[in-house]
């Protein structure tokens, strides 16, 4: 099986409990050469829309709901023709950038098919009460979304998120996955399953 991972980054900013924070994220294009699954819609919808390149957009897949992961979700569906998809969990962030809007489900262990595969959903809960995260097991491949970074879990200083909840599910459903699995997250570099799994200990003595 030959499936091809894209990758667009794209700047702006993430705002949340009053603060503003200027971001790069990482948006990942899923599919082959016909139909493509986009997960996240950051920022600006040009560079995402270039990288489809006229291929059958199957869904547009938030990984959670903060501002800059689903900035341009209803921009791309419209001119894409293609489903949102988000977990509910998430709805109430959801409504503070895209009030009213609707949006398709993402539920935990869904199956999104695309390229002679199928996207498997993880909800991992945390960061946010709906991320999930996108598990390509044929590929060997996931996509975290902002629950596991290179270093560690993704943040849970703010509104909505829980250190104890993102390490139950980093825990219990991502560290479980196959050692090389390869991590491919929200912003920055990846990093694999393996890599990350001995540290476990190491973020709960953190404890953030």
């Amino acid at each position: 099986m030959s499936l091809r991972v894209d990758r667009v980054v794209t700047s702006g900013t993430f705002e949340l409990d009053g603060g503003s924070w200027a971001v790069d994220n990482n948006i990942w294009l899923v599919g082959d050469d016909s139909e493509v699954v986009i997960i996240d819609a950051a920022h600006t919808a040009a560079p995402i829309v270039e990288a489809v390149a006229g291929r059958r957009v199957v869904a547009v897949v938030c990984t959670h709901g903060h501002n800059d992961h689903v900035t341009v979700a209803p921009e791309l569906s419209a001119t894409l023709d293609a489903p949102i998809l988000l977990h509910p969990g998430d709805d109430v962030l959801w409504e503070r950038t895209h009030a009213g809007v609707k949006h398709g489900l993402l539920d935990h262990e869904q199956r999104i098919p695309v390229a002679g595969t199928e996207l498997q959903v993880i909800h991992t809960p945390g960061h946010s009460p709906g991320s999930a995260c996108l598990y390509a097991p044929e590929a060997g491949v996931l996509f975290s979304g902002d629950t596991l970074f290179s270093g560690g879990p993704g943040a849970t200083g703010r509104s909505f998120s829980s250190f104890p909840t993102i390490i139950e599910s980093i825990r219990e459903r991502v560290l479980t996955l196959p050692e090389d699995t390869a991590v491919h997250t929200g912003h920055g570099d990846g990093t694999t399953v393996g890599t990350e799994a001995p540290h476990l200990a190491e973020w709960l003595a953190r404890g953030h």
